[in-house]
């Protein structure tokens, strides 16, 4: 859950939103609209370590593209 808060508020009172950015992402606003979060150094790092490259399936080539489509789930790994 996030606070919302006005960015003329945070700029009131900027060591108390930053002091509770480390507990809770801040949702500010300006002119009614969100425009940016601040949240802690910790929760930044692991949102970035978590972030993945995506690729389209236009640029798998063919071979990536049958080994796709024959791969099998492990009996293992099947929830039946």
């Amino acid at each position: 859950m996030s606070v919302t808060v006005s960015a003329s508020e945070v700029e009131r009172n900027f060591e108390r939103y930053h002091d509770r950015a480390l507990s809770e992402p801040i949702r500010v606003t300006k002119d009614g609209r969100e425009t940016v979060y601040i949240i802690s150094a910790r929760v930044y790092r692991e949102m970035k370590c978590a972030q993945r490259d995506s690729l389209a399936s236009a640029d798998l080539t063919d071979d990536e593209l049958f080994l796709i489509d024959t791969a099998e789930i492990p009996a293992a790994h099947r929830h039946e």
